[in-house]
């Protein structure tokens, strides 16, 4: 629970860094979803007399009712509502806006949280996740809402009065994906590539796309699922079990992931190995560079690695360092100021492209990459810890913690100690959370999830053997009383 800004009332609507999300049946239900859609449309109003809102949603339980709520809201309201037809992924959404010069987009997914979440994102004019002043004033105004009784239900005679207008958004989105991306070098390379969708929104355009331009391809769990497999959809190294499998069995050069609502990257190389996020955000910034002579600046949140800063140090670059959260990477992709921008989240995007992060661009950049070099990606970090002169090893760990536990390590990092961990403390970045940089370049940062009740460590240095101590040694640390 929150106090909104100028309100003494509790708002039972939190945006956190992607959206507000709850579990469904328990904070997700039709009463905070109406109150939520409902502070979205005065909001929107308040913005535009004659405004236009996308409605999106994902494979999750109960996503055509609640996306059918907001339009009924929505055209209640006055506001023109286009309802995508079938699931449909974030980055689709995104670039629809773009397209469209829409006001906004009202997306119902949880991304890559565990099946029983639901979630809304609101996305602003300019196509990002909304910023802060704009989730505030929701925030704001659902409070207000809520303090005067609630979002009424709909009179019935406002329901269904007349047909939302329906869009399918993806042959313009893969149009946009063909001038981004050099499908004649992934042509020519004669390359076979495993495709996990995960259950999610990517199925249907990761794996048609690549068979579009003649690339081999084989896809799994495509169909709908709203279990995920009894996990959720995350990319992460355990549920992309099944992808190593698949990569294995039909001997593809790479498995390529997308999450629940393709915003976010999984990639397995050819040997089964899952690659870090992080390691990959740095190996496509510098092709980009190489191959589209891009010789710009890249944009990562203070939680990614640092081996992007090393590659754009080697290009004569520089890097914007942001919070957490992806409307602040958008920023710079909006004024074209980056060529490229990722979170170690497996978020990214380039430059010319949408302000959000787009899972299924990303996989398309990792296969031509690796049709472009012929190396595998393994082959491609080693190569580039040569150059570099140094390597990367970065680790996130997430720590489940009582509310006292908590509270302690958030009283413990807001101390600016000169060693921590028996190490010197070169510099202390409080951006998002607390990152404690020492002597030799490793680093640990503390910071409370946004989506989440968890405290989350990251942690890089040197070696596997160096991560893995610092991350022992700091959990450690975080758990003492």
């Amino acid at each position: 629970m929150s106090t909104s800004a100028g309100l003494s009332t509790t708002s039972p609507i939190k945006f956190g860094t992607s959206g507000w999300r709850g579990v469904i049946a328990e904070d997700f239900t039709f009463a905070s979803v109406r109150l939520a859609l409902t502070a979205i449309a005065e909001h929107v109003k308040a913005k535009s007399q004659q405004p236009s809102i996308l409605v999106g949603y994902d494979t999750r339980f109960y996503s055509e009712e609640f996306s059918q709520l907001a339009v009924d809201i929505l055209q209640h309201h006055g506001i023109r509502a286009l309802l995508c037809e079938t699931f449909t992924p974030t980055p689709a959404v995104a670039y629809e806006i773009m397209r469209r010069k829409l006001d906004g987009a009202i997306n119902f997914t949880a991304s890559h949280n565990p099946a029983q979440y639901h979630g809304l994102k609101f996305s602003s004019s300019d196509a990002g996740p909304a910023l802060p002043e704009i989730t505030k004033d929701i925030e704001a105004r659902a409070a207000q809402i809520a303090a005067n009784g609630g979002a009424p239900p709909l009179p019935h005679s406002a329901t269904n009065v007349k047909p939302s207008e329906s869009v399918n958004l993806r042959e313009n989105y893969l149009k946009r994906l063909e001038e981004l991306v050099r499908f004649d070098t992934l042509g020519k390379a004669n390359v076979k590539f495993s495709v996990d969708a995960l259950h999610g929104c990517g199925a249907g355009y990761l794996d048609r796309t690549l068979s579009d331009h003649g690339v081999a391809v084989e896809a799994i769990r495509t169909e709908r699922d709203c279990l995920f497999d009894g996990t959720g959809p995350d990319v992460s190294e355990e549920n992309l079990a099944p992808l190593r499998k698949a990569v294995s069995d039909s001997k593809a050069r790479a498995g390529l992931a997308t999450d629940g609502d393709a915003d976010r990257f999984g990639i397995v190389d050819r040997d089964g190995t899952w690659i870090q996020p992080n390691l990959i955000l740095a190996l496509v910034y510098d092709y980009l560079v190489e191959t589209r002579q891009w010789r710009m600046p890249a944009a990562r949140s203070v939680a990614t690695t640092q081996m992007i800063d090393a590659v754009a140090k080697s290009h004569g670059q520089s890097v914007h360092q942001t919070p957490v959260g992806f409307k602040y990477i958008g920023q710079l992709i909006r004024e074209d100021k980056i060529a490229l921008g990722g979170e170690e989240s497996a978020g990214l995007t380039i430059r010319g492209h949408i302000p959000e992060k787009d899972g299924i661009l990303a996989c398309l950049l990792v296969a031509e990459m690796i049709a472009a070099r012929g190396a595998s990606i393994g082959e491609q970090i080693r190569a580039m810890y040569k150059k570099l002169g140094q390597e990367f090893w970065p680790v996130r760990e997430n720590l489940h913690l009582g509310d006292e536990q908590k509270a302690n390590a958030v009283r413990k990092v807001a101390v600016d100690s000169s060693t921590l961990l028996g190490r010197k403390v070169v510099s202390i970045d409080r951006t998002d959370g607390a990152k404690f940089v020492f002597e030799d370049g490793s680093w640990v940062l503390l910071r409370l999830s946004g989506t989440e009740p968890l405290l989350r460590l990251y942690v890089e240095a040197e070696s596997a053997a160096a991560s893995a101590k610092l991350t022992s040694e700091a959990t450690k640390w975080v758990l003492q009383s």
